[in-house]
């Protein structure tokens, strides 16, 4: 094989310029091919089908917020994946949620993980939550174009703001749009009942191990009515993730503690299948 005589072992320049301190800005200028909004889809009749992510639903408690989502994927009537992973870090304490087309969400948020970790080496210190949310809004906002193709990203962003000492959970549209909603929230196919079931168990003074329970009865109630969302799957140990995010930092739960808590929501279900029910008063 030729050597390359032509590979100094020098980093191009552009690399060793001061510049901007956003990783995407960086792209845009220097690489902007890679970036999900730069690569427009050939015209195709109808929608477009791909890999979809469901339902992610966040809560907060005491001491921070936890963000779950169930592991289907569909693709029209078709399961595509029974345990994809939906719940991402994106620093020491963010946490993404994917609902939308997921191949494209998994994409976007590794470019968010390394737009935040760009940011800290260049600035020497991190963004603010509020700071972290902006910066999402703006990648949501050039995939547009893709989203009015059918491939749509809607992901939900919760933290804990070391300013404020609280979580914090902030929602999305397709055009950007940025709203923070207060105690709890859903996206997906099965929002709609998961939010209902929200609605009626979140309450500001749970533990967290109580916030994890209901997050759980959340995505129960939505698989329960949304065939689109997956339901915990005893047989093949297949069960929601849970990612609790407080002042000590970005925590999934493990296996076992999910586990634990998914027999313990089972067995209430055997006794009450519609699950827990609020008081009246």
């Amino acid at each position: 094989m030729e050597a390359n005589t032509r590979d100094t072992g020098r980093l191009p320049a552009a690399f060793l310029t001061p510049g901007s301190s956003s990783f995407m800005d960086f792209l845009s200028e220097h690489a902007p091919a890679v970036l999900p909004g730069s690569r427009p889809l050939p015209a195709v009749e109808g929608a477009v089908q791909a890999p979809h992510g469901t339902t992610i639903v966040a809560a907060t408690y005491r001491g921070g917020v936890v963000l779950a989502g169930d592991r289907r994927a569909t693709m029209g009537n078709v399961i595509a994946q029974r345990d994809i992973e939906k719940v991402f870090p994106a620093d020491e304490f963010s946490a993404v949620g994917i609902a939308g087309t997921a191949g494209l969400a998994v994409e976007m948020v590794k470019l968010f993980q390394l737009e935040l970790e760009h940011f800290e080496k260049v600035e020497g210190s991190g963004l603010s939550l509020e700071g972290k949310a902006n910066r999402l809004s703006t990648m949501i906002r050039s995939n547009l174009g893709m989203a009015l193709q059918g491939l749509a990203v809607v992901p939900v962003f919760a933290g804990y703001d070391v300013d404020r000492e609280q979580g914090r959970i902030f929602s999305y549209d397709v055009t950007g749009g940025r709203s923070e909603e207060v105690g709890f929230t859903a996206v997906g196919s099965g929002s709609v009942f998961a939010r209902g079931s929200l609605k009626k168990l979140h309450r500001d003074d749970l533990t967290e191990e109580q916030v994890c329970t209901v997050t759980l009865q959340a995505l129960y109630d939505a698989a329960d009515d949304d065939s689109a969302t997956g339901g915990p799957d005893m047989a093949r140990k297949i069960y929601p993730t849970l990612t609790v995010i407080s002042d000590e930092g970005c925590r999934k739960l493990s296996e076992e503690e999910v586990s634990a808590l998914v027999r313990t929501m089972h067995e209430g279900r055997l006794q009450h299948p519609n699950g827990p029910q609020a008081p009246l008063t």
